[in-house]
């Protein structure tokens, strides 16, 4: 399922035009990255929590190459998923 398809899909459940169900998702996805950008989490009961999780520095190496690289700490986002989303599987 891409973009298009979810925004079709949130239309379709709840009644609404793909316009007002694209601005809802994009809407979501903004409120999700701003709290993440602060270092915060959201969590969604039932569905799981997005959190910033920090990656530290470490060696690589250059698969063309096999030169060895360094790659630099980062922030990367995180899911996990809650309960009610597991037993759903």
């Amino acid at each position: 399922m891409n973009k298009t398809d979810l925004i079709e899909h949130i239309a379709k459940e709840a009644d609404i035009s793909k316009a007002a169900a694209g601005r809802a998702l994009e809407a979501l996805i903004g409120g999700v990255t701003k709290t993440l950008k602060k270092g915060d989490s959201v969590s969604l009961v039932g569905f799981g929590t997005f959190a910033v999780t920090k990656r530290a520095a470490r060696t690589g190496r250059n698969p063309r190459t096999g030169a060895t690289i360094k790659i630099k700490a980062a922030k990367v986002p995180k899911f996990r998923p809650g309960k009610a989303l597991k037993e759903a599987l």
